[in-house]
């Protein structure tokens, strides 16, 4: 696999869809057929090419060296901007997420779009390559770059693709974004210039100009407290919005509930994840000190995302939205295994955010899947589909278990293993985070209940088509990685295991001293 080291493989990767989308624009609109083939083959190739990534990667190498696959060439020298691309152990896993639930949410559109297809696969490419470029860059310019790339493709998907209130849903995803990137952008500016002159008070460094996040990595911790404190809150409320963190959280029922299918697997499974990778790849290395005053009050919020998602989960009469909320409520505890600031933490949060991945995109992909025999998302629309639809029923249960965290499968693993992490910091954290997963359990097992037992009665439910070959492709990957992540997770880990110890040898200098190694 030396190879890969000789190649841009990760460019390749981050440009093979967008390159694929420049294709469609030149085919005819009405060649639907070949329009989706390119798209169809654009996102299966930067999967398969991925896939490169998880044997070449070296999990043995510590310190800077578990950044691999490294791209560095001058840019815009005059600003110290790079093109840097490189990737460890964590964003390692997030880019094949991003590979293979971009190209199912290509897959899973073929029947669920009827117009405009030409626009919609392009803008599904282009989306694809913002979010690899999120999780490759190791330049802040770079990074501000894609992570903006990503936000308007978005917006499109929901405001044209939509439900009924999909330009609402739109216009406050993009609000509610936009006002995170301005704040995290004066943040990157707040770092530079303490890089180099100083600024509003603070003395400046004197390096040359350098917007390399590894650099930051480490001269992170000699920023000055004060100065750390207003940087992380600038960083915290952009991370934050796209978790998003209570009270940051109100847009993301509105976009899931009204973005087609693959958008709220996209939404989902990836987007999401930019905030907590975010957390994990600025906030704690570079603001280390900031990061720490702030754990109670940051475990505080992520506890009570865990107990309040899933309290409201629990009250909604729509699919799509009790899944949504229930977002609300996984994502509290990756980001409460992140600021348990150790190891245990950081890997099960890691492993959480792709379980969450799975586990929720494959919960949109099938209320997607009914939605196109119905129209419709309301619990109480159905009863007694096990009857009508075998293996539709089979594939939920199997997935829903996975969302609640089952032994045996992904969920578990990761919500364990962030539960261990928080229990070395404080018993009361994993007995509080607990509950959510009690709660968890009720609200999908009440979904469940009333979607699928009980008598069939409702004329709209008999003759249901159950799921046909391409529905089950789509479902049939995720499935495999439940059970691999659930029963031999050790693959997941070792790759992750000194990204992790990276982290918290720079925010806790001593930790690794206490005798305490997880």
């Amino acid at each position: 696999m030396d190879f890969l080291f000789s190649i841009p493989i990760l460019s390749i990767i981050t440009y093979t869809p967008v390159l694929g989308a420049l294709l469609i624009v030149f085919i005819n609109k009405e060649n639907k057929r070949a329009i989706k083939f390119i798209a169809t083959f654009a996102s299966g190739l930067s999967f398969l090419i991925s896939c490169f990534l998880w044997f070449g990667y070296d999990f043995k190498k510590e310190g800077l060296e578990i950044f691999q696959f490294i791209e560095k060439t001058e840019w815009i020298p005059s600003l110290g901007v790079k093109y840097f691309f490189g990737i460890d152990g964590i964003a390692l896993l997030l880019v094949l997420l991003t590979t293979l639930l971009s190209f199912i949410s290509v897959y899973c559109s073929f029947t669920a779009i009827t117009f405009r297809e030409k626009e919609y696969y392009a803008l599904l490419l282009i989306l694809e390559t913002g979010m690899l470029g999120v999780f490759c860059s190791l330049d802040f310019f770079l990074f501000y770059l894609f992570w903006e790339i990503m936000l308007v493709p978005m917006y499109f998907l929901i405001g044209v693709w939509g439900g009924e209130r999909k330009l609402y849903a739109a216009i406050k995803f993009f609000l509610y974004t936009l006002l995170g990137s301005v704040l995290m952008l004066l943040g990157i500016l707040a770092l530079y210039f303490y890089n180099t002159t100083g600024f509003l008070g603070f003395e400046g460094l004197g390096n040359p100009a350098s917007l390399d996040i590894l650099h930051f990595h480490q001269i992170g911790p000699s920023i000055p407290y004060n100065l750390q404190f207003w940087i992380f809150l600038a960083f915290f409320i952009g991370f934050a919005i796209k978790v998003p963190m209570f009270p940051f959280h109100t847009w993301l029922p509105d976009a899931h509930v009204e973005a087609p299918t693959a958008g709220s697997v996209i939404l989902a499974g990836i987007l999401l994840k930019m905030g907590t990778y975010g957390f994990v790849r600025f906030s704690l290395p570079i603001m280390p000190e900031a990061t720490k005053a702030m754990v109670p009050y940051l475990v505080t919020l992520s506890i009570i995302a865990i107990i309040y998602g899933a309290l409201v989960a629990m009250a909604q009469p729509d699919m799509k939205k009790l899944i949504a909320n229930s977002s609300v409520s996984h994502l509290g505890f990756v980001t409460l295994g992140i600021f348990a600031l150790n190891q245990s933490g950081i890997e099960g949060a890691t492993l959480q955010m792709i379980n969450h991945g799975i586990s929720t995109g494959g919960l949109f992909l099938l209320v997607g899947i009914i939605y196109e025999r119905r129209h419709t998302k309301l619990i109480n629309a159905f009863g007694g589909l096990s009857f009508s639809m075998p293996d539709y029923a089979i594939y939920f249960m199997i997935i829903a278990l996975s969302s609640m965290g089952l032994p045996g499968m992904n969920g578990f693993v990761g919500e364990f293993t962030i539960l261990i992490g928080a229990f070395h910091k404080n018993w009361l954290w994993a007995l509080l985070a607990g509950a959510g997963i009690v709660l968890g359990a009720a609200y999908l097992l009440w979904m469940y209940q009333r979607v699928f037992y009980g008598k069939l009665e409702k004329e709209e439910n008999k003759g249901l088509p159950d799921l046909n070959l391409r529905e089950k492709l789509t479902l049939i990957p995720l499935i495999i990685l439940i059970f691999w992540i659930g029963f031999y997770p050790r693959p997941f880990f070792k790759r992750m295991e000194n990204s992790a110890k990276y982290i918290v040898k720079i925010v806790e200098p001593n930790y690794y001293e206490k005798g305490v190694v997880k």
